[in-house]
């Protein structure tokens, strides 16, 4: 068994476990997390305790001279100064020095040597460390044997609360990161996906001051050309279920850099929604959650062990975590070409969206700025009508920089390699939800198709009065009728009254932005 010497971090457990096979992982899993289980797949079976979700609003950056003037701001980054930062650091390295064991991942974040990020996670749960070893790019023993010292340390203490006395808690779960040390401290919550997203948010710093265009996307590759497409969309859109295209290589589901040279993935694994998971709708999902991966969260026979992926008795927020390599198209290493299509994925609820739209190249900086989707009814409590979401570059959460930055590199990667950009609404048609249907997978699967072999840069299409977008009006595979969507409603006014509605939503929230985009760009959304 592997151990390392981890003092020079201040930890002096003797016994702490380097890069544990994932065999060894289940059974240490088994051994010390009592409710841990194997799944009749093989997965392990693991659970978060009350947290079954990220807590962003307990998520802070150190406000430091260095890097104050890069970060934005506001309700997504929230500062702390560096004393806070070390007390809740010396916290959690207390609460790991109290356990007889430790796990240690060392592994790599990005799939091209030129820009990856060596990262090591410090955790006391097996669970945790078989979660990264997944979700980061696993080394070879050449490489692992060369590793030498991290350039990110994630510090995993989250069974241990925070402190709420500290200055600057605002309750007992705190996620601290510090630019200039480049070290995360996770406090009072056992989510897995905060790790993931620790670095990614990393990631979202560092990328942008090499010209590297950090983004919230899943890739696929073309089979013959490796030239590739991105999709962009928040959690629901169908990002992760529309990259599981056997017709495509898979490059990744969840988080992409763009360079020069390449589009690449941040991470060794996928992180996908397990809720109503089926293998008829989804099997390459299905079957890669099997032995060594892990499922979060879920609720399973304990005759059979069979997990019912319908029951949401714990959360909604089911996951299953699996390595790339378990989906049988993805392409090893996970490194493509320059994309030919940039797809926004929104899954519009309000139903007024077209299935397909062409963007001119300042509509895609407003709608990437915009990130928009909808909440539906019955998702949370207190929504009884579809509710506007707007998340700047599709991943508000994770951004360090303000939103421009991150526009600003897509506009300067779309123009240089001559990228089509789609908007695509994979939501609801012929109504508002409770009175429309979700859009069928099978229609937005032949509408990406169709995207990908170049039969849409061509198509006829059709100006949209309210939101200003060139409705695709022929696609293969999709009845013309459910193109236009106000076709699609029974109720003519009730679909102009509507899709006002939410052309006023769109215009209240770039407002925040006039001040920062050019007039083509303010006049590029829809009008009110």
């Amino acid at each position: 068994m592997r151990r390392i010497d981890l003092s020079a971090h201040g930890i002096t457990v003797a016994d702490v476990r380097r890069n544990l096979a994932p065999a060894e992982l289940y059974a240490e899993a088994l051994r010390i997390d009592p409710r841990s289980a194997i799944a009749d797949s093989g997965a392990l079976i693991a659970y978060s305790g009350e947290k079954t979700g990220r807590s962003p609003k307990d998520k802070r950056i150190v406000r430091h001279p260095a890097s104050e003037h890069d970060v934005w701001w506001g309700s997504v980054n929230l500062p702390i100064d560096d004393d806070t930062f070390l007390i809740n650091l010396e916290r959690a390295k207390d609460y790991l020095n109290t356990r007889e064991i430790l796990y240690c991942i060392d592994a790599f974040a990005g799939w091209d040597p030129a820009h990856r990020l060596k990262v090591r996670v410090i955790c006391s749960r097996p669970y945790h460390a078989l979660f990264m070893h997944t979700m980061l790019i696993r080394p070879t023993k050449e490489e692992l044997a060369e590793f030498g010292d991290p350039d990110a340390v994630i510090y995993n203490a989250g069974r241990f609360p925070a402190n709420r006395r500290t200055p600057g808690m605002t309750s007992k779960t705190s996620i601290d990161l510090s630019l200039e040390t480049k070290e995360m401290v996770i406090l009072g919550t056992e989510y897995a996906g905060e790790m993931k997203k620790g670095v990614f948010t990393m990631l979202n710093y560092f990328a942008p001051k090499r010209n590297i265009l950090s983004m919230h996307c899943s890739a696929t590759a073309d089979r013959e050309t490796g030239a590739s497409s991105l999709l962009f969309g928040l959690s629901g859109t169908g990002k992760t279920t529309l990259s599981a295209d056997p017709k495509r290589l898979l490059i990744g589901d969840d988080e992409h850099c763009w360079s020069d040279s390449s589009i690449f993935n941040i991470e060794g694994g996928c992180y996908a929604k397990a809720i109503d998971l089926a293998p008829e709708t989804e099997p390459d999902i299905f079957q890669a959650l099997r032995f060594g991966a892990v499922l979060e969260n879920v609720v399973y026979d304990e005759d059979s062990h069979h997990v019912d992926f319908h029951d949401t008795s714990i959360t909604q927020n089911t996951r299953g975590a699996y390595p790339i390599e378990f989906i049988r198209n993805a392409k090893i290493p996970c490194v493509a070409g320059h994309p030919t299509d940039v797809i926004f994925l929104t899954c519009d609820a309000f139903g007024v969206l077209p299935p397909v739209s062409r963007l001119s190249p300042a509509q895609a900086m407003y709608h990437f700025i915009s990130g928009y989707t909808a909440k539906v009814a019955g998702t949370e409590m207190g929504v009884t009508e579809p509710q506007a979401t707007f998340s700047p570059c599709f991943g508000g959460p994770f951004l360090v920089w303000h939103p421009m930055k991150y526009a600003g590199l897509l506009a300067e990667k779309i123009r240089r390699h001559k990228v089509n950009v789609w908007l695509v609404n994979t939501g609801w048609s012929g109504g508002s939800y409770g009175i429309g249907r979700r859009m069928k997978l099978s229609i937005t699967r032949a509408i990406i198709d169709a995207i990908h072999s170049g039969e849409l840069r061509s198509a006829p299409a059709e100006a949209d009065d309210v939101f200003g977008l060139d409705a695709i009006t022929a696609c293969p595979g999709v009845p013309l009728e459910v193109l236009v969507p106000r076709n699609t409603w029974a109720d003519k006014a009730a679909y102009d009254v509507t899709a006002r509605k939410l052309a006023g939503l769109f215009a209240h929230n770039f407002r925040q932005y006039l001040d920062s985009v050019t007039s083509e760009v303010a006049a590029a959304g829809p009008s009110e």
